[in-house]
């Protein structure tokens, strides 16, 4: 199976996907170390994903 290429919109390396990349899935570019979500699947679409913050119950 082939895998998918996008360009890292931190560093616009190439990042490899699996086969079957998911929208929403968070992969990390191997160049930058940054991690990413797939934005859209046709075409590939990455952005930084958003930190995580903590919501303590709210």
């Amino acid at each position: 199976m082939a895998t998918a290429i996008a360009p890292c919109p931190s560093c616009e390396s190439d990042v490899m996907l699996n086969a079957a990349p998911r929208q929403n899935e968070i992969v990390e570019c191997a160049d930058c170390a940054s991690e990413l979500e797939i934005l859209s699947i046709d075409p590939v679409l990455l952005a930084l994903a958003p930190d995580v913050e903590e919501d303590w119950g709210e």
